[in-house]
């Protein structure tokens, strides 16, 4: 099993001098490789895999002398990161690779010579010993560690390690919940609980836009300008800070008190299209919550099951099965039309969300991660059961 804890570090001046010309080397190597690229699938109509991007470093180091103040494995690892990339792009799990700013979050990651001493201290090729709180124990060999930088400053370090302990085999007997997610409440449960949607992004809003207004008058290059992008990074990483507590605790609580958790496949990605909608969504951390169930309850050997988007969860009605005409966004209470029972259209989703995937698990239509059965609907997939190969530890 894989498990990855992202701890904080502390390099000091010179460290912090050293980290950020890694930075530096490894955001050019990348946009000069990603511009190589291009440049050659234009002239021949093929690209640069990533034996081929790692034959160009010892004459692009011949020429550019200060790529080889970094270590050689992390220039390395952006040539695998590139190709990945343009795999991931023409199987259209992602969007096309782009050039990096050194104005956003930096990043490197080492394959392998870093050690971790006395809980304290992280040994980094080339970098030093940087001083670092591990908040947890870091179980088997350490795979890769990946060092970054938050705008607002803050150095992390993501340790990946893989230990001999194999994933619990996935359960689907016991309760078995029901989730709806919304806006107005981040999650309605089958069991009839709400659970309230904190929208930190609005009760943040004024905070943020008056930093942002001070930043914007500050002149370009200037230091005071530097000091005001501090505030307006801090203001911005205290409110995913919160939303995150926030997620990790819910999706906690739910996960320890049920047994399998059965979610709606939402499109979030296309839901973020909706220009009206789009801050809303993302305030809510729907793609992030129901990644956390996923994970905790694999973790758990619990089961996780997504219903198909398509399913009328919201208005189908849960004693009859009759389904409505219609049903706009703003009626949130309403009659059956056949057997006149009155629903909550929050608690009435939850409740079909969890009666369908009593029925997936009925006839045997649960993928699982090492293969099973698949229950297609217009071309989908109907539901997943995931497996998590990674413990996400977000420093609060």
């Amino acid at each position: 099993m894989l498990t990855a804890t992202k701890i904080r570090i502390y390099p000091n001046a010179v460290q912090a001098d050293k980290l950020a010309k890694a930075f530096g080397c490894a955001r050019w190597y990348w946009n000069n490789s990603l511009a190589e690229t291009q440049k050659v699938y234009q002239e021949t109509g093929k690209g640069l895999g990533q034996y081929q991007l790692n034959a160009r470093l010892p004459k692009l180091k011949s020429e550019i002398e200060w790529l080889g103040e970094t270590h050689s494995q992390v220039l390395q690892s952006v040539s695998l990161h590139l190709s990945r990339a343009f795999v991931n792009f023409f199987e259209r799990r992602a969007q096309y690779p782009q050039f990096k700013s050194k104005h956003r979050k930096q990043s490197i990651q080492y394959p392998q010579g870093v050690k971790v001493v006395d809980a304290c201290k992280v040994y980094l090729p080339k970098i030093g010993h940087v001083k670092a709180i591990v908040h947890r124990e870091l179980a088997g060999s350490i795979k890769t560690v990946t060092v970054s930088k938050d705008p607002s400053g803050k150095y992390f370090a993501s340790i990946l390690c893989e230990n001999l302990v194999a994933m619990p085999d996935i359960s689907l007997n016991g309760k078995i919940l029901g989730i709806d997610v919304g806006l107005t409440d981040l999650a309605v449960t089958s069991d009839g609980s709400k659970f309230a949607n904190p929208k930190h992004v609005l009760k943040a809003q004024k905070n943020l836009a008056k930093k942002q207004q001070h930043l914007s008058r500050k002149a370009k290059g200037s230091h005071t300008r530097n000091k005001a992008r501090l505030l307006v990074a801090k203001a911005h990483e205290r409110v995913a800070n919160a939303r995150q507590d926030y997620l990790h605790k819910l999706s906690t609580r739910l996960v320890n008190e049920n047994q399998v958790i059965a979610v709606e496949d939402l499109h979030v990605k296309g839901m973020m299209k909706n220009h009206q909608l789009a801050r809303a969504i993302g305030d809510a951390g729907w793609g992030s919550f129901t990644n956390m169930l996923k994970y905790k309850t694999a973790r758990q050997g619990k089961g996780y099951i997504e219903v198909n988007r398509f399913f009328a969860s919201s208005k189908t009605c849960s004693c009859c099965m009759h389904a409505q005409a219609k049903m706009p966004l703003e009626i949130r209470m309403w009659i059956c039309d056949q057997c006149g029972t009155r629903h909550d259209r929050d608690i009435n989703a939850a409740i079909n969300i969890r009666d369908e995937a009593q029925r997936m698990i009925a006839a045997g239509a649960v993928a699982t991660a090492n293969g099973g059965t698949v229950s297609q609907a217009k071309g989908r997939k109907s539901s997943v059961l995931a497996r998590a190969v990674e413990v996400r530890s977000p420093q609060l």
